[in-house]
């Protein structure tokens, strides 16, 4: 850029650069940075001038700027092509400020190392290393690198981010005063909260940032940063939690996140998530990253409540969601309550930490026990380890820290000694011999093999190499000489780098394929890991399980149960977190009222329904072909049954069917035999053989409802006995009426006599039966009846049955029947007073009253009945009636013909009684 304006206000101490808006066509203008509020209230006082792009000129500005204080942590390594570094290698524990007054350099002595972090430090200088030693990656050319710390704070991160854009020598941000300081990329930082601080300086010159720990958390006021995520994606990390929850059935459980911007975002993202798949909260806790002396004692205090609503809660399993540091708060744990020194065993719980937290410790919880983190299940940024950097750890000294400006704290509070320049006398302590071994120190305090976050520190140096080399060989290409490239390369926009980052594909030296989605999210695994703390307070990581975002959901997560070290409070049986008790097979939940939803109640399930698993919300109905068992768990098969011979009551019955066809046929035969008899010609003897023939004929179709039901048998069996029924009430109610014609044809001059004789009772039969076969063809032409399958009848039998086809139809055939019987029983009851000779009419009125008597029990009684037992009562209302029939009106001639020959003659049959 040829200008840049500079404006600057008489009353603060920064000065603002702003860029001029003279940028390549290829390049949108970017708005002006809001880099905090002390720079916005500064630009909101405009009061600059143009001036050429010149640092002389620069120099010449007539405005009163104070500097800020120099960083006290830098390492800078030289090079053609510099990458830049913000760490988080530590931070000044100072009371809060009071914005009254220019604050004060801060002490080395309040300064409190994260030593383990200083590891992140060591992989960028030793992945830079590597990128310098292999000639295959941008040959003739040199990465360097700058390194700053971020303090976990915004406001030392906006002044190192700034550093980064200006001279080694002079704080002139927006000026190129040194082309030897030529940055092309910013790896940082390890905190969302810090990372888009550098963010928002770094977009405004498209300078690419590459992210290497959580994920910056952006809102509605954010600009669209620019930026490459090194950790894989964080709904990966949830979806993970969530599968390891459901397969140990975990459902109530305890969170605990940081009390930040990226702690309410997983809040945000994990009740819907977890509760959609039947995981509820038993609390929802934040807990507050506080660097102050003057907010120690609150946060202490309610730190203190915090870990006994944690200790006394029912859920075993705390999910805890924090940043970088946030597990030196969770160490703090046990010393917080006076409950957990009263307890000889502290209670246990299953932690289930994300990948953003370390083990980590500062100097202070030198001697702090580790019983809280035992058999912790933790989510690990996915790292292998990188041939070289142990031995390359190995030969860090402070004695030769080549301009390494965080190893004399790091090794100070690391080891707990004082590292002296001149005057041992004067040095309180233990003094550091400069040859201690960093192999020796505790894990919480460094590690030698690489951690998740040095491994994507690593993968980012070279993600940035393997993007320039495309770019250099690109410019290869259309340049004479490699000289000419490099210089090309110097000189090109940063942004230009954006498209070669995005498309950046190689295998790093452990193996594992580097590249990045469409969204500059690295593609990556997460690894879970069991945390386990030995008798001697060691502390190793086993690996149990794997989150890989390469194969079909179903398969993402596995895990090793069987490798896994729980608390000492479980010994080491699966640990249980539910609110309520499983409910059994054979009941239901039920919540309680106010309570979340994994707290209920068990009760049974209803009649007619089971529940096969545990923890049903609701019982179920079995198929139609099955019915609960009776525990209500299972269920059972119907077994398939119908009314056939081989049961005692289908046999039962056929046998009285055919005794009673037997007994009719004797009858019908002693009547033939002894056809001419008075006895037998007064009784009207074609309609006496008539009637006994369908008599008969009845006592057979109740044979038709017997066994399996078939087509046939189907049609025959209602119109059959319909018919065949109405033929025989027929005939009664014909010998009624002619027992009536009869007597009133003896009358003197009685025009009746012309009607007694065969023709008027053929008449009768032949009418009243052809009106009930009409009415059977009727009903098997419009709705005939079928075979049907009853399956809600009965609770454990399907029903093999005839359907009637039409319920109507089958009615309308029965009534009139009854109908018949009515008019036969009314006719004979007004008979039942002729003189002996014609006293049949007595007999018939009693038949017919037993026969409506059973018809009209039928009625209620078949419709109470089901399954198989309402053939049976139709069967018994079919045998029944025509027994009463044949037991009413035949037994007493029969006795007279067979046994009293003697009263079967023409005298005693007109014999009047006086």
């Amino acid at each position: 850029m040829k200008n840049s304006v500079i404006t600057c206000d008489e009353t603060s101490l920064v000065g603002v650069i702003i860029p001029s808006t003279n940028h390549s066509s290829e390049l949108p203008t970017p708005p002006a940075p809001d880099i905090s509020k002390a720079l916005t209230s500064s630009k909101a006082a405009l009061k600059g001038r143009v001036i050429p792009h010149n640092v002389c000129q620069a120099q010449t500005v007539k405005c009163r700027v104070s500097h800020p204080h120099r960083p006290q942590h830098i390492y800078h390594q030289q090079g053609n092509l510099i990458i830049g570094g913000i760490a988080s290698h530590g931070g000044f524990m100072k009371p809060l400020t009071a914005f009254t007054e220019e604050p004060p350099l801060a002490l080395l002595e309040d300064f409190i190392a994260v030593s383990k972090n200083y590891q992140h430090i060591l992989a960028l200088a030793f992945a830079v290393k590597e990128v310098n030693d292999n000639p295959q990656i941008l040959p003739n050319i040199t990465l360097g690198f700058h390194i700053y710390d971020s303090y976990f704070n915004e406001k030392l991160t906006y002044h190192a981010t700034m550093l980064l854009l200006s001279s080694l020598e002079r704080f002139s941000p927006n000026y190129v005063c040194d082309i030897q300081h030529n940055l092309t990329a910013v790896i940082g930082g390890l905190d969302s909260e810090i990372s888009v601080v550098v963010a928002n300086i770094l977009d405004i010159y498209k300078i690419p940032q590459l992210v290497y720990g959580s994920n910056p958390v952006m809102n509605d006021k954010t600009p669209g940063l620019d930026f490459y995520q090194m950790t894989p994606q964080e709904t990966l990390q949830y979806t993970g939690i969530l599968s390891l929850l459901l397969h140990f059935r975990w459902v109530w459980i305890g969170v605990v996140v940081a009390d930040t911007d990226s702690g309410e975002r997983c809040v945000q993202i994990i009740i819907p998530l977890f509760s959609q798949s039947g995981v509820c909260f038993a609390f929802i806790e934040r807990i507050p990253m506080f660097i102050s002396f003057d907010e120690i004692d609150e946060n202490l205090e309610r730190g203190g409540k915090l870990h006994n609503e944690i200790m006394n809660s029912k859920a075993n399993i705390v999910v805890f969601y924090g940043e970088s540091n946030a597990m030196m708060y969770l160490r703090w744990f046990p010393y917080l309550s006076k409950q957990e020194c009263e307890t000889s065993i502290p209670r246990g719980k299953v932690w289930i930490l994300t990948a953003q937290m370390e083990l980590t410790s500062t100097v202070h919880q030198r001697n702090f026990v580790t019983e809280i983190i035992h058999g912790t299940l933790a989510f690990k940024i996915h790292s292998n380890d990188v041939p070289g950097f142990q031995s390359f750890i190995e030969s860090r000294n402070p004695s030769i820290p080549k301009g390494d400006g965080f190893i004399r704290d790091f090794w100070q509070q690391a080891f707990g000694c004082t590292l002296s320049k001149t005057d041992v006398g004067n040095v309180d302590g233990y003094i550091c011999s400069r040859e201690e071994k960093l192999e020796n120190l505790p894990k919480p305090f460094f590690e030698m093999n690489m951690t998740g976050h040095s491994y994507n520190i690593y993968n980012a140096v070279y993600a940035v190499a393997h993007a320039l080399h495309a770019m250099s060989s690109s410019r290869v290409k259309h340049s004479a000489n490699l000289d000419g490239a490099r210089m090309k390369l110097q000189n090109q926009e940063k942004w230009q780098l954006h498209h070669y980052l995005r498309h950046v594909s190689f295998n790093n030296s452990s193996g594992d394929k580097i590249f990045f989605d469409n969204n500059g999210q690295l593609v990556a695994g997460f690894d879970v890991i069991n945390w386990v703390v030995s008798s001697n307070q060691s502390f190793h990581r086993i690996k149990i399980g794997r989150m890989d975002p390469h194969v079909s959901p179903d398969e993402a997560f596995t895990i090793n149960e069987e490798a896994i070290t729980w608390h000492y409070w479980f010994n080491q049986a699966q640990p249980l977190s539910t609110c309520s008790e499983s409910c059994h097979p054979g009941s239901s939940k039920k919540v309680k009222e106010g309570k979340p939803f994994c707290c209920y109640n068990c009760i049974p399930c209803p009649e007619g329904k089971l529940s096969d698993k545990e923890d049903m919300n609701d019982c179920i109905k079995c198929t139609d072909e099955k019915y609960p068992s009776k525990n209500q768990d299972t269920c059972i098969p119907k077994t398939v049954t119908f009314l056939s011979y081989e049961e005692p009551l289908g046999l039962s019955l056929g046998c009285v069917a055919l005794s009673f066809s037997l007994i009719t046929a004797l009858v019908l035969g002693t009547f033939m035999k002894h056809h001419g008899t008075p006895i037998v010609v007064a009784n009207n003897r074609d309609l006496t053989y008539t009637l006994l023939v369908s008599l008969l004929l009845c006592f057979l179709s109740a044979l038709l409802f017997i066994g399996q039901p078939q087509k046939l048998t189907c049609l025959l069996q209602q119109a059959v006995f319909g018919i065949i029924f109405s033929v025989a009430v027929s005939c009664v109610l014909a010998k009624t009426i002619t027992v009536v014609l009869a007597f009133m044809a003896t009358k003197p001059g009685s025009r009746m006599r012309r009607w007694v004789g065969k023709k008027p009772a053929t008449c009768i039969v032949l009418s009243f039966s052809l009106i009930q076969t009409g009415i059977c063809t009727v009903w098997l032409v419009t709705s005939p009846p079928f075979q049907d399958v009853d399956m809600h009848s009965m609770v454990d039998e399907i029903v093999l049955k005839c359907n009637e086809g039409s319920v109507t139809m089958f009615y309308i055939v029965l009534g009139y029947m009854v109908f018949l019987a009515i008019a036969s029983f009314t006719v004979a009851f007004f008979a039942r007073k002729l003189p002996d000779s014609f006293n049949e009419a007595k007999f018939i009125t009693f038949s017919m009253l037993v026969f409506c008597s059973v018809w009209l029990s039928f009625v209620p009684t078949y419709l109470s009945t089901k399954g198989k037992y309402m053939v049976i009562v139709e069967i018994f209302s079919i045998l029944a009636s025509c027994a009463g029939l044949l037991g009413c009106i035949f037994p007493h001639k029969c006795y007279i013909i067979v046994f009293k020959p003697e009263l079967n003659n023409r005298e005693q049959l007109i014999r009047v009684k006086h």
